[in-house]
């Protein structure tokens, strides 16, 4: 039997990891303030417009393409997809072009240098 991503379990599970990450852009909102933070006004649709993208993104290039046989497989083909190309390969607008891992990297330099 095979499992399609598409079927409701998975799209909720991929719903709880999305309310997982907006909960660490709230954090890193609060670490880095205006840099991250600006828009963080109660009714403000931009808030979490980051994370929706991402969310868009990965239903679109990976989760409604595949079929996959087991959970387990489908577990996988995510973690294979945000840990070895989203966050490492592919570069983000809205990180300057850079990847996410090259733009932590950068937060991260500033703040030392700071």
């Amino acid at each position: 039997m095979q499992l399609n991503l598409s079927s409701t379990s998975i799209i909720l599970e991929v719903e709880v990891f999305r309310k997982n990450i907006l909960v660490r852009n709230q954090h890193l909102s609060q670490k880095y303030g205006s840099n991250f933070g600006k828009n963080n006004r109660k009714g403000n649709c931009w808030d979490n417009a980051v994370a929706e993208s991402f969310f868009h993104t990965l239903k679109t290039e990976l989760i409604y393409h595949e079929i996959f046989e087991t959970r387990a497989q489908a577990n996988q083909a995510i973690f294979e997809y945000i840990e070895v190309f989203y966050n490492r390969q592919r570069m983000h607008s809205a990180n300057g072009n850079l990847s996410p891992m090259e733009f932590e990297e950068k937060m991260l330099q500033m703040e030392t240098a700071a």
